[in-house]
């Protein structure tokens, strides 16, 4: 396989680059084109520092200690000591994707030339990116400002020589990563330590991977509704072009297009075109417009997280042109938290409908179905305790979906007094993720199982396809077993296989 190979140039990353990033594997390296602007913000700071006055971050103390200045022999101790101290988070590792992006993400913002950081430690980054020496950044410890400190401190500290990464799968110490990578630990220079540490690169990373698996179990909750819609005997009706254009809302339109390319020739909808069935449980029939405005929040969500990805959030910001230092507020990443926060409501509302057809599926009044999709009930139990597995789920995403963003506490002796609690909205984005794919997964099972009990009766092609790779991992269920490893091998379909959408027909 060839090995991606990307120029970082400021302001270009793509979709694809952090989808290659986030995977392992590939290499960025700076544009030529970046380089003269990275080299006169170096030397801006330089200037700056022979005037001898005070610039925050360079010869200053940071955040309520800004007013002590630092004499020009320890300002090398000085970048060190912020990241010594920095370095305080708590928790599990971060997961190496959203590792990996964060070196990249922070390499491309110091790309800018606005930073006044030198190349080579802008190299040393994308150099441990290469060789995937991913720094161990504990989950836990910052309020989304002044950036992701603590989580960016930890990346950085392995660079100077302290702390550990993974490589290859074994937790080493820095020196040895680094060498790993071809690289020693940096002394690092006026300003380098700050600019490293001040940032969304955590957050946004955070928001970014979890952006990536949402849309793999929004790809799949459509597929596996629509198969619901079929093995309910539901109508097609409500996914017509018509109802939706009149509306106008673009999520929306795509979902029922979606609908209609999974249902198109079932034979098991030709079957009941005759019945007095009038109207379907929202579950089934408002799919489209609540699984649309979940499509609409999650590319509102990518929108906001490539612009925060392609921009600059250090602080203070060096501009050569001027030799100026200007100080502003680029590393609050409310951008980031309200854009995690709306992608929680769609994660929630996915699981929560999801739940709702399972149910659905499990009573006989409105499925028409053996109850709990068993045969000999009583006996067997079937997918009554799965259903309510789902639906233990979707009440904890309930909660997780509170919105992070609303809560703030003062930091740095209410220096910081307002922060985002970006880093939290997106992390328990992961969580949440967790239940949902699992809420989808039980009732692909729950559908598949529905559609054998039409037998002889076909769904549609693109339907009996999703249920014949369920079935390859999946049997039917003919009396009680145990039911988490089923539960278990869907979930781990819809996270890594992928289940996607066939073309609409003509």
């Amino acid at each position: 396989m060839t090995t991606p190979a990307h120029l970082i140039t400021p302001g270009q990353l793509d979709k694809a680059m952090l989808l290659d990033a986030a995977a392992g594997g590939a290499r960025f390296t700076i544009a030529p084109s970046a380089r003269a602007g990275i080299d006169a913000s170096v030397q801006a700071v330089a200037t700056l520092m022979a005037r001898h006055e005070p610039v925050y971050g360079i010869n200053t103390g940071f955040g309520k200690l800004a007013q002590t200045r630092i004499p020009d022999d320890q300002l090398a101790q000085l970048q060190k000591n912020l990241v010594l101290s920095h370095s305080a988070g708590i928790g599990q590792p971060m997961p190496a994707p959203v590792v990996r992006l964060m070196l990249l993400l922070k390499a491309a913002s110091l790309a800018h030339g606005v930073s006044g950081v030198r190349p080579q430690v802008i190299d040393a980054l994308l150099a441990l990116l290469a060789a995937d020496v991913l720094p161990v950044v504990p989950e836990k410890g910052s309020v989304g400002a002044s950036g992701d400190l603590a989580p960016l401190a930890h990346l950085s500290g392995v660079l100077i020589g302290v702390g550990e990464a993974f490589v290859d799968g074994q937790r080493v110490g820095a020196v040895q990563a680094l060498a790993h990578a071809g690289l020693q630990p940096l002394v690092l220079g006026p300003k380098e330590g700050l600019a490293l540490l001040n940032g969304t690169q955590a957050s946004t990373a955070l928001a970014l991977v979890a952006v990536q698996r949402l849309e793999r179990i929004f790809d799949a909750a459509i597929g596996i509704g629509a198969m619901t819609v079929d093995a309910a005997k539901g109508a097609d009706t409500p996914f017509d072009d018509r109802i939706h254009q009149v509306r106008g809302q673009p999520g929306q339109r795509k979902v029922a297009a979606s609908f209609r390319s999974w249902l198109a020739g079932s034979a098991l909808r030709q079957s009941h075109l005759d019945c007095d069935k009038v109207q379907d449980p929202y579950c089934l029939r408002c799919q489209p417009q609540v699984m649309g405005a979940c499509l609409d929040q999650m590319q509102h969500a990518w929108n906001v997280l490539l612009t925060e990805a392609n921009g600059v959030s250090d602080n203070p910001l060096v501009f050569a042109d001027t030799l100026e230092a200007l100080s502003g507020g680029n590393f609050h990443a409310e951008p980031v938290a309200f854009a995690a926060d709306n992608l929680a409501l769609a994660i929630a509302e996915i699981g929560a409908l999801s739940e709702r057809r399972t149910a659905m599926l499990m009573d006989p009044g409105i499925s028409g179905l053996p109850a709990f999709l068993v045969e000999n009930g009583g006996l067997n139990s079937g997918f009554m305790i799965a259903q309510v597995t789902a639906a233990a789920l979707a009440s904890e995403n309930k909660s997780l979906a509170h919105p992070a963003s609303v809560d703030s506490l003062p930091t740095s002796a209410n220096q910081e007094d307002h922060v985002s609690m970006a880093t939290y909205a997106a992390r328990r984005l992961h969580q949440m993720l967790d239940n949902t794919a699992g809420i989808v997964a039980i009732e692909w099972l729950a559908s598949a199982q529905a559609l054998d009990f039409h037998r002889p009766l076909r769904s549609s092609p693109a339907l009996e396809s999703l249920h014949a790779r369920l079935r390859e991992r999946v049997p039917f269920l003919k009396e009680d077993r145990l039911m988490a490893p089923d539960i278990e091998a869907a979930t781990q379909m819809i996270e890594h296989a992928g289940l996607s959408v066939p073309s609409q027909p003509s």
